[in-house]
């Protein structure tokens, strides 16, 4: 007999599910994605699902409408951070390696999230971009979510102190990324910046204050161009190990 409420609700669920990841995550959540191709995209997705999944959906009431659709942003929202914060880690990159050359004071405005971010940071996260597109991040993320119907039945995510810690755990490593990122950077203008103060000590005369600015900024440029060439291998590896962690916490909140 055709329920038209079981069909309903079904389409809701994935609908949500699939929105939500599709909002919380770099791409196609930026702002710069128009929320037509957006909407387009999460209901193209749901159709494709829905013959899959839609039959093993809970009947909808008034009563757990709000759990209901908490949960599915819940699974989102743990999904797509795991990822946000690789972009993140490279944008406090671009921040530390700014700081250090003498970037940070210029500034211009970042097309994810309009406003005013230093330069470095910006094209950190462009080119991180570039590589997650690239490398088909995205198409992971959806075959997780999709996966996730499977073993997480609609309404059952639990948010626990688990869950939480192991998500503030993946926000710690921010950090840890961002250094290794820039890494070179950071050890070659501390090398010059050594050498510069042996000079400045040597020969007092001299205009280190002068000198110094375009020797870091020309040896910084120099490393971190060479550094690309290692990025979309680390990449990988980094986006390799957010959908893990992703999927750990899926897990976890069962």
């Amino acid at each position: 007999m055709f329920d038209l409420t079981q069909l309903v609700t079904a389409g809701l669920v994935i609908g949500i599910r699939i929105s939500a990841l599709l909002t919380f995550t770099p791409f196609p959540g930026s702002p710069a994605v128009p929320m037509s191709v957006k909407a387009g995209l999460a209901l193209a997705i749901t159709a494709l699902l829905f013959p899959v999944y839609g039959h093993e959906m809970p009947t909808l009431q008034s009563a757990n409408v709000v759990s209901l659709v908490v949960s599915e942003l819940g699974i989102g929202l743990l999904t797509g951070l795991t990822v946000t914060f690789i972009f993140e880690a490279a944008q406090m990159a671009g921040h530390v390696m700014g700081m250090q050359v003498g970037f940070s004071l210029v500034n211009i405005i970042d097309p994810q999230t309009q406003v005013e971010t230093p330069v470095l940071s910006t094209l950190h996260q462009l080119l991180v971009m570039l590589i997650f597109l690239r490398l088909d991040v995205h198409h992971w993320l959806l075959r997780g979510v999709a996966n996730s119907f499977a073993y997480l039945p609609a309404g059952s995510v639990r948010v626990s102190g688990v869950v939480m810690s192991t998500l503030l755990h993946g926000a710690a490593g921010i950090w840890l990324v961002a250094i290794e990122i820039a890494a070179p950077v950071l050890f070659a203008t501390m090398l010059a910046d050594v050498g510069l103060a042996f000079i400045g000590k040597a020969s007092p005369q001299f205009h280190i204050m002068l000198l110094g600015m375009p020797v870091k900024t020309i040896l910084a440029s120099t490393v971190w161009i060479a550094a690309l060439a290692l990025w979309p291998g680390r990449f990988e590896s980094y986006f390799g190990r957010a959908i893990e962690g992703s999927e750990k916490l899926l897990h976890l909140a069962r």
